[in-house]
């Protein structure tokens, strides 16, 4: 029951999913709004549904009981037994209010160590699949484990390794290591069969298909893919069919068709009827109005000449469809008559016709074009996934990341952004491909220069897919993204959206502006997110963001470039945000929010008695905008004086009797 598998559509009905320097881009604002993670609440839907149909494992017990004794629980097992699976469990299992899912992709760009305590925060849910791994990787792996699994520990958080087939564990590890077993076959079938609303009366009957079926000791992923085959095939059938049936469809839905199809086209030798075979294949499940147009588009795309006969000498589309094997159903929709005989037609057409593989390209695009209302966005998104299927099947994943790019460049619209959306979604979901495709999106975001509007569409893919399981490699990309764009601030709100749902996520944002070149744009990230409220929370931790003493020296860094090069107006409402914070807070941190301002001002050298003046200024100018009145806020005022005083060494100002006199 992995979540990993080809790349394929089941349901066109429904969502589908499968240079150096600074360079300055624009970001458009066509693509769906970044602050509507629709991919995020899929990740989440595909999480909840693993946990339903998952078949607990032999030993499942004592990996969730050693989970939560240890924070940390290390599973082996053999290949096809739902390992990762299990992992995506137990971590949903251990969710907490104060903690985020991430899988680590140790060696990737940009991706801290495993040894580094900052890639864990309090209550987070750790998954490290090294599952397809080799010994070099599981040995690095392995040296790091301890220092992680003390960062789990230190932050009370949850770590699930799944280990290499084969591999060795160190005798102080074996302790963490459970060994699950694979589940009965035929039990995990029927929970599927069960959670797809399958009759219980109907999948629990004995089917000589499902005992063929279930005998071969299949892998959990070959064993989810056929009840949906059998779901497939049960919608599609007739009313006098049943389950027997059903299963008999989906059965010979699994058979390789490669011969069939091969023989079909050699005897369709006119170019409409192979047109119409093609639009079938892509737009399966479609309306008919929209497969007529889809099969005309591909004519004039191909150049084909017309055959100059009347139009009404020509066959009408029922015949059409019927010479395809294909059918109009109920509502207008057209589907082959034999199940997933679509995806056999496709990967034909792809690997023995390489010349088509161009204009099937600008074919998709002019359909995902297309002002008609029978073009909804399930059609839009089915398309472009099963375009993106044939690339990422046959290792072309160069070529779909080209094809997103060109989508983006000139005027392209809204509908045309949503399908590179897509087009890089298939590719980072694809398991051969998603590491591959997180280093294309790596240099694009931080090397490359971007034309038309594809900058907001790596936005999309960063704010939404990314961020879903690896949100630190999201963080690290919108923030190359935000630093360069201009005239816009999608990158920025996004940057700003996903460090402000998690502490570690702004603390590892504050240490990379603190080692940047602290640019203009860099220092206007960091006004974005210097969020005092944030970094004063407590709740729900030991101590606060500002508290630790690496946040407080990127604050202190950064805040000192800001005074130093940046105008009063600019950085006067961040610093009136601070004080007021400040007023308002009883705690300890409120001193340290002023200790941090005053410590980035000494910094300033020869300007600091300016500086420190304008500081100064604003906090007088805070009082008469403080919330909560100026009572406190000039107290706040008195105490700032006093340390400005302290550390130009007048001390010509007593502090008030509130101070505590904390120093970072």
């Amino acid at each position: 029951m992995s979540l990993h598998g080809s790349t394929r559509v089941e349901n066109p009905q429904g969502f589908t999913h499968t240079g150096a320097g600074n360079i300055y881009v624009n970001v458009g604002a066509h693509v769906q709004d970044y602050d509507k993670p629709a991919f995020r609440r899929i990740a989440e839907d595909q999480l909840r549904w693993l946990r339903r149909v998952l078949v607990n494992p032999d030993e499942m017990g004592k990996a969730r009981a050693v989970l939560a004794d240890t924070g940390t629980v290390i599973l082996g097992g053999l290949p096809g037994s739902g390992r990762t699976s299990a992992a995506r469990v137990l971590l949903r299992e251990c969710r907490s209010d104060s903690g985020d899912f991430h899988e680590l992709l140790p060696g990737e760009e940009d991706e801290l160590a495993l040894h580094d305590p900052a890639l864990v925060a309090t209550g987070d849910q750790l998954l490290l699949d090294l599952s397809a791994s080799d010994d070099r990787q599981w040995s690095a792996a392995l040296a790091d484990l301890p220092a992680l699994r003390k960062a789990v520990h230190d932050q009370h958080a949850h770590l699930v390794v799944v280990m290499p087939h084969g591999g060795t564990l160190d005798p102080d590890l074996q302790s963490y290591r459970v060994e699950i077993g694979r589940p009965p076959g035929l039990q995990v079938l029927r929970r599927h069969l069960r959670m797809h609303g399958m009759p219980y009366e109907q999948y629990m009957q004995s089917d000589v298909t499902v005992d063929e079926f279930v005998r071969g000791k299949r892998p959990m992923r070959e064993i989810a893919d056929f009840a949906d085959l059998v779901r497939r095939a049960r919608e599609a059938a007739r009313p006098d069919e049943g389950f027997t049936q059903w299963c008999a469809t989906a059965k010979r839905a699994r058979n390789d068709r490669r011969k069939e199809v091969a023989t079909v086209v050699a005897g369709l030798r006119e170019a409409p009827q192979r047109a119409l075979l093609i639009a079938v294949s892509m737009l399966h499940g479609a309306h008919a109005d929209v497969i007529h147009r889809a099969a005309q588009l591909l004519l004039r795309t191909l150049d084909s000449p017309s055959d100059g006969v009347p139009l009404l000498q020509h066959k009408d589309l029922a015949e059409r469809l019927a010479e395809i094997s294909a059918e109009t159903g109920p509502g207008g929709y057209v589907r082959f008559k034999e199940l997933d005989y679509d995806s056999a037609v496709r990967a034909h057409f792809w690997d023995h016709m390489p010349d088509l593989r161009p204009h099937l390209a600008t074919w998709t695009a002019s359909i995902v074009d297309l002002n008609d209302r029978h073009v909804i966005p399930t059609v839009r998104d089915g398309l472009v996934a099963r375009l993106a299927g044939q690339y990422l099947r046959t290792g072309r994943g160069d070529g779909l990341a080209s094809l997103a790019e060109l989508w983006s460049t000139g005027a392209a619209g809204r509908a045309r952004l949503e399908a590179a959306v897509h087009a890089l979604t298939c590719g980072l979901d694809d398991p051969a491909h998603s590491r591959d495709f997180r280093e294309r999106t790596y240099q694009w975001c931080a090397h490359r220069k971007l034309s038309g509007e594809f900058a907001q569409v790596l936005v999309r893919i960063c704010a939404d897919v990314l961020a879903a399981s690896h949100p630190d490699q999201a963080l690290l990309r919108l923030y190359y993204l935000a630093r360069r764009e201009r005239g816009t601030t999608l990158a920025l709100q996004a940057l700003h959206d996903l460090a402000a749902g998690s502490r570690r996520l702004r603390r590892r944002l504050l240490d990379r502006l603190a080692r940047s070149d602290l640019s203009p744009p860099d220092l206007g990230i960091f006004l974005r997110a210097c969020d005092p409220v944030a970094l004063t929370d407590s709740s729900d931790i030991p101590r606060a963001l500002v508290e630790e003493t690496g946040v407080q020296r990127s604050l202190t860094t950064c805040w000192h470039a800001v005074l130093a090069e940046l105008p009063r107006a600019t950085w006067q409402p961040h610093a009136e945000r601070w004080l007021h914070r400040a007023a308002d807070n009883t705690g300890p941190q409120s001193e340290l929010l002023l200790d941090l301002l005053v410590n980035a001002a000494e910094r300033c050298a020869e300007r600091r008695g300016e500086v420190f003046a304008a500081l100064y200024a604003s906090a007088r100018e805070a009082e008469r905008g403080a919330p909560g009145g100026p009572a406190r806020s000039v107290k706040t005022t008195e105490l700032l004086l006093h340390k400005i005083s302290a550390a130009q060494g007048l001390g010509l100002v007593a502090p008030p009797a509130s101070a505590k006199g904390s120093q970072p």
